[in-house]
C-alpha cells in the first residue's frame, strides 16, 4: 500500500477539503485528488464523497481511518528503529554485572536522554568485533589483543577501561583480614574460576598472568553460576577467585565474603570500546567522549599489563 496516498487520506479526513490537505501536504490539490483515487482504485472501495460542504468520509473511509493512522504510527516507529539519532544506541557490555555495564549505567545517568538498548552477546573479542562490523550492535567492549592495523578497515578502537583486581575470600581464608595483598602472596592459594573459555581474550590474559606470577588458577568444574560460586567460596578455608573492582556481586550477610585489592603490581585488565568509524548516530561520539573522559591514569602506581597491552599502556 502507498503510504503517501494513506498520508493524504488522513490529512484530507482530518481537513474536510482536498484544498487544505493539499495546503498542509505541501503538495497541489490535483496531486491529493490522484492519490486519494489510486488509493480507493487499490482498496476497491470509495472514501470520499463531494458536498458542497467539502469532502465527507463514507462508511468505508470511517472504517480505514483507524487503520490508516495506525498504518502512518507503525511507519514512523520503523523508520525511527533504523535511523541513527531516532534509534536506541545498541552495545554489547558482555556481562551486565562488570566494568563496561557499570560505565554505561553511568553514562545513562548522566545523559538520560539518550535511548540505549544494553545488550550481552555471548562472543568472544572476535566474534563481538565481526558483530559491530555487521552492524548487529553499535560497539562492544573488549580486550583488543591484536595490533589496529590487522583489523577490519572501519573498525575502531579505544582503550577506555583498566580494571584493577580483587581476590574474593570468604571469611576462613589466610587472607581474609589483609588489606592489600601482592600477586607473589596468592601464588600460594588456588584461585578457582571456573567457566574461563580456552581461546578467549580473557583466557589468554588470566595465561599469562598465572605464568607472571606463578598463579595456579583452576578453570576446571562445571559452573553452576555466580550464586553457587559464591556459596563455595564463603564455605571454604582455601578456595578464593579473581574479580574487577567494579565488578557486581551480591550475597548474603551470612557469607562474610571479603573483597580484597590486588597491588604491588597491580594486575589491570584492558579493555576498549569497538565501534565502526563510519557509524554515524549521534550518540556514539557523546559515549566516547564520556568514556575518555572517565577514563584516570595512575603514573605513579606499580601495575602490570599483559604484553599486547604495554605498547598502548598510557
Amino acid at each position: 500500500m502507498d503510504l503517501d496516498a494513506v498520508r493524504t487520506f488522513v490529512a484530507a479526513a482530518d481537513a474536510g477539503q482536498f484544498q487544505d490537505a493539499a495546503a498542509a501536504l505541501s503538495i497541489t490539490q490535483q496531486a491529493v485528488s490522484k492519490r486519494i483515487a489510486a488509493l480507493e482504485k487499490d482498496l476497491e472501495v470509495r472514501l470520499f464523497t463531494r458536498t458542497a460542504r467539502g469532502s465527507q468520509l463514507t462508511v468505508d473511509g470511517q472504517a480505514f481511518l483507524p487503520h490508516a493512522r495506525e498504518l502512518l504510527r507503525v511507519a514512523a516507529r520503523a523508520d525511527a528503529s533504523v535511523r541513527p539519532g531516532r534509534r536506541a544506541l545498541r552495545v554489547d557490555v558482555h556481562s551486565r554485572r562488570i566494568a563496561p555495564a557499570v560505565l554505561l549505567q553511568d553514562f545513562h545517568r548522566e545523559y538520560p536522554r539518550i535511548e540505549l538498548d544494553v545488550v550481552t552477546l555471548d562472543a568472544d573479542v572476535h566474534a563481538a568485533t565481526a558483530a559491530v562490523e555487521a552492524g548487529t550492535v553499535d560497539a562492544t567492549f573488549h580486550a583488543v589483543t591484536v595490533p589496529a592495523r590487522q583489523l577490519a578497515g572501519a573498525i575502531r578502537t579505544a582503550r577506555v577501561i583498566d580494571e584493577h583486581h580483587e581476590i574474593l575470600v570468604g571469611p576462613r581464608h589466610a587472607l581474609a583480614n589483609a588489606r592489600a595483598v601482592t600477586p607473589a602472596q596468592l601464588a600460594a592459594h588456588r584461585i578457582w574460576m571456573p567457566g574461563v573459555a580456552a581461546g578467549t581474550e580473557w583466557a589468554s590474559y588470566y595465561d599469562e598472568l598465572a605464568a607472571a606470577f606463578g598463579l595456579t588458577i583452576d578453570v576446571v568444574g562445571p559452573v553452576f553460576g555466580n550464586e553457587a560460586l559464591l556459596a563455595e567460596i564463603a564455605d571454604s578455608a582455601e578456595l578464593a577467585t579473581l574479580a574487577g573492582e567494579r565488578t557486581r556481586y551480591l550475597w548474603p550477610d551470612s557469607y562474610d565474603l571479603r573483597r580484597i585489592p590486588v597491588r604491588d603490581p597491580a594486575p589491570v585488565y584492558p579493555m576498549s570500546l569497538i565501534w565502526r568509524d563510519d557509524n554515524p548516530h549521534p550518540a556514539l561520539g557523546k559515549l566516547r567522549d564520556y568514556l575518555s573522559s572517565r577514563r584516570v591514569d595512575t603514573p605513579d602506581e606499580k601495575v602490570w599489563l599483559p604484553k599486547w597491552a604495554q605498547s598502548s599502556a598510557r
